[in-house]
């Protein structure tokens, strides 16, 4: 049994990915996590991917290790049940993740004046609490204008959520930062989190702003080069793909031993008064270190490129499809400790991940598959909330209590 959370138990009303995210987050760490679906389920219960049968695997990936209430959220006796939960007295229990409009019978004020100590973590749109989903929040903070080598007439997109997942980890941080403030103080917590805020705090982070304010100039895209330092895709002669960095002046002159264009290399610096040792340096010189790289890549395999660069401590990475991880990479696969096939119900037999946090003295948190919409409902309703076996049936009956 993984005892690193386990004395913690949240309520989780979400959809999409940041507070599922949050939710998996936690209950993967041993919390114990109750997601909350309307009958039916909530908005992202068919999202795709979905297997044949229509099951969405992106939500069985999603909710791994959490248990499953599903009721009527229009009927006053549904809320009331979800309202039971989020605010009985369980030790460890007063705890709330939601993207829902925390109004009527859900208003933050309604809950916390039957549970002072109430933690609640609320993901909106914007601060203001306006509507917004990753990709428009993607939109404004710049990034597609920078991405690829379109410009400002024509953004590319970010095909991974960035911004949702960092929300969702940043609830999960919220949900333990404010559970220690209630131990240290006794006292409750409605935290805030927009994922607008997380895009716009990222850009001010990193000096995306500052760059505008402070030098003037606005962040232009260069195509795979990384900005500042050197790194870019090469083919091999095999024609697959490989990025290759060079942050470092260690991994510089790794790579320069690698293809054998070390003299190459210091004759040129002579000639132009430039040491390519500096990281700024090789990204203003990039299409040179290009040209001397190309060649010496496309000359070899990958079967011979990859114990060349590992010799040679050069950093670098191969470009794969999610079907040729599953095929080639050995850390995609149960040798990994992150990694357990599981049967996941409705879908089947497959490879699934469990959290990447690894603590030194316990072993690997086994991964747990996603409920079955509303399997735990009854359980819940009789054992937190007291139900009895005539009350649990009745609400069933009346189609308020959903349960496979």
């Amino acid at each position: 049994m993984f005892q690193v959370l386990n004395d913690l138990r949240v309520v989780e009303m979400a959809a999409f990915v940041a507070g599922p995210l949050a939710g998996m987050t936690l209950a993967q760490l041993g919390a114990r996590v109750i997601r909350v679906d309307d009958v039916g389920g909530n908005a992202d219960i068919g999202r795709w991917p979905v297997a044949a049968n229509g099951r969405s695997l992106y939500w069985a990936g999603l909710n791994k290790a959490k248990q499953s209430l599903c009721v009527d959220l229009g009927d006053e006796r549904g809320q009331a049940l979800v309202a039971d939960l989020i605010c009985d007295d369980a030790p460890g229990g007063g705890i709330l993740i939601t993207n829902f409009p925390m109004k009527g019978w859900l208003a933050y004020d309604k809950l916390a004046a039957r549970r002072p100590d109430l933690i609640v973590v609320q993901i909106t749109g914007d601060w203001q609490g306006r509507t917004a989903l990753d990709y428009t929040v993607n939109a404004g903070a710049g990034f597609p204008f920078i991405t690829g080598n379109g410009g400002p007439t024509q953004p590319v997109n970010n095909v991974t959520p960035a911004w949702d997942l960092m929300c969702g980890s940043h609830v999960a941080i919220a949900v333990l930062a404010a559970e220690r403030r209630r131990r240290d103080t006794g006292r409750g917590s409605h935290v805030r989190i927009a994922l607008q805020d997380m895009g716009l705090a990222t850009i001010g982070s990193l000096g995306y702003l500052a760059e505008v304010q402070v030098n003037g100039e606005d962040r232009q895209g260069y195509g795979n080069h990384i900005f500042g330092t050197f790194g870019h895709d090469f083919g091999t002669r095999d024609d697959r793909r490989v990025m290759i960095m060079a942050i470092s002046v260690r991994q510089w002159r790794g790579l320069q031993k690698a293809l054998g264009f070390a003299e190459a290399v210091s004759a040129w610096e002579k000639a132009n008064g430039v040491d390519l040792n500096d990281e700024g340096a090789r990204f203003r010189h990039r299409e040179q270190l290009v040209a001397w790289i190309e060649p010496g890549v496309r000359a070899r395999s990958l079967a011979e490129i990859g114990p060349l660069f590992d010799a040679n401590g050069v950093c670098w990475g191969v470009y794969r499809s999610p079907r040729q991880a599953l095929a080639e990479d050995p850390n995609c696969s149960t040798a990994n400790p992150l990694f357990q096939e599981i049967d996941q119900a409705g879908i089947g037999r497959y490879l699934a991940a469990g959290s990447p946090m690894r603590f030194g003295d316990l072993p690997p948190q086994p991964v747990t598959p996603a409920p079955t919409l509303g399997e735990h409902g009854p359980a819940i309703v009789g054992g937190d909330l007291g139900r009895s076996p005539e009350e649990v049936a009745a609400l069933r009956a009346a189609g308020v209590l959903s349960a496979p």
